[in-house]
């Protein structure tokens, strides 16, 4: 939207945007485009124009290329250049390395997206060649046009958030090994004893329940037949050690007394049971380990926003956990190196993507660029908060329930997910805790007109 200057928002944001980078590729500084890999390294050093001044390939490691920055740094003052200024793509960790040798000689650092070295290679002779030698060049062409992007630092002032993602990192993986456990307990007894789960409505939820398919599993080997002559009373007394012993203080008897009658139970591929309640063993076990891992890697989460002094506003959004927002920030990093809440959702891939032209206007659609797993924490989030933040839930009731352009429920769960990482932006670079009346209408200056209009 326009304002009296006639530059919308969206202009002055990349502007700004355009400035900070403007700033760190200087048209005083020669540019060197580094195509990155493990043992072979090729480096270009261009002008602005995307003219090659000197080109060389190094055959050495990442951690080796302090010799190639020196040499780069030559190559620019012999051609009159007052500095570099050093692009590659974030090739795994080896761009972080290539940072610090970048930094430790005062240089200047930008990356450069994959997506738009494919982008526009394909622009450079419409063609697909992908070359080391083609790479470098067009990682620098990028650069001089400024579609590149500052990232996150990697010295010690940003070591907090380094751990932040790291244990978040963690936390995924841990997650990915909870949830592969799970699937492959119900496929397993779903062959051999489908019975067993029915016995709860929720059985993967219920500690009652695992305890006593861990009875089952781990005392008799998965021999049914020898469970069933333990008898109900002595069943029901080695299920309740199990639950004492997983930290719960009693077991829910009804779900212990319809697993010993499932005992008698012959559905299911009968002869194999012996192999796979062996292999339930193991995976039961897989999963208490990753669960236990999990526990103690989000309170390592917690303790890392208590250090950076966010528990206390992360969590005045009403429904988002510690967790939750521990999660959502170990995706994105320092938000105060966003340049607006938008940004955080264009990281995300949750930003609405525009179809205008002329009078034609088509279905807009969420672009799902950018980091994957930011958008699933953000999602995550959703479901918290839709239970208890009475802010997010009107909204979510309205989108649902208006006459023109209705959402259907995950598209109304996907506008609240950008609400979401938009407000943990504010919340986070403002230091003010969440406002329920500035979330729900934008401006605190609708609680002023209230107060007034009620006096």
């Amino acid at each position: 939207m326009n304002n009296g200057s006639g530059v919308s928002r969206g202009d002055r944001n990349r502007n700004a945007r355009l400035s900070r980078l403007r700033a760190a590729v200087p048209t005083a500084n020669a540019i060197v485009g580094i195509d990155l890999a493990d043992r072979k390294q090729m480096l270009v050093v261009t002008d602005h124009d995307s003219k090659v001044l000197a080109r060389r390939t190094f055959r050495c490691k990442a951690w080796d290329l302090g010799a190639a920055l020196d040499w780069a740094a030559d190559r620019a003052h012999t051609k009159g250049f007052a500095g570099v200024t050093v692009a590659c793509e974030p090739t795994g960790h080896r761009w972080m390395v290539l940072a610090q040798l970048a930094a430790e000689r005062g240089m200047s650092f930008v990356c450069v997206q994959p997506a738009a070295s494919s982008w526009a290679r394909k622009s450079e002779d419409l063609t697909t060649d992908k070359t080391d030698d083609k790479d470098a060049v067009l990682i620098a062409r990028l650069t001089a046009q400024l579609r590149c992007y500052l990232p996150e630092p990697v010295g010690e002032a940003n070591a907090a958030w380094t751990r932040l993602r790291h244990l978040g990192g963690r936390r995924e993986e841990l997650i990915g090994a909870h949830v592969a456990a799970v699937q492959t307990v119900r496929d397993l007894l779903e062959c051999v004893w489908p019975a067993a789960l029915e016995t709860a409505k929720h059985p993967f939820r219920s500690a009652t329940w695992v305890a006593a398919l861990t009875v089952v599993v781990r005392r008799d080997g998965g021999d049914l037949e020898r469970t069933r002559r333990l008898g109900a009373a002595r069943f029901e007394r080695a299920v309740r050690a199990e639950v004492v012993r997983r930290g719960r203080a009693r077991p829910c008897l009804r779900i212990v007394r319809r697993l010993f009658v499932a005992l008698d139970d012959r559905a299911g591929v009968v002869a194999h049971r012996s192999a796979v309640f062996e292999r339930l063993e193991w995976t039961l076990a897989d999963w208490d380990t990753a669960r236990a891992k999990l526990v103690d890697v989000e309170a390592r989460m917690v303790s890392v926003l208590d250090e950076l002094d966010l528990t206390a506003l992360v969590t005045s959004i009403d429904g988002l956990s510690p967790v939750g927002a521990a999660a959502i920030l170990a995706q994105t990093g320092d938000l105060a190196r966003f340049t607006s809440a938008r940004a955080v959702v264009k990281h995300a891939g949750l930003a609405p993507r525009e179809r205008k032209s002329g009078t034609f206007t088509g279905k807009a659609r969420v672009t799902g660029a950018g980091r994957p797993q930011l958008r699933v924490a953000a999602w995550r989030a959703v479901w918290g908060c839709l239970q208890t933040n009475r802010v997010y839930a009107a909204r979510y009731r309205r989108l649902t329930s208006r006459e023109h352009n209705r959402l259907t429920p995950t598209q109304a769960q996907t506008a609240v997910a950008g609400a979401i990482l938009r407000q943990l932006y504010a919340v986070v670079t403002q230091q003010r805790a969440w406002d329920p009346v500035i979330a729900a209408h934008g401006t605190s200056a609708w609680k002023e007109t209230t107060s007034a209009t009620a006096a």
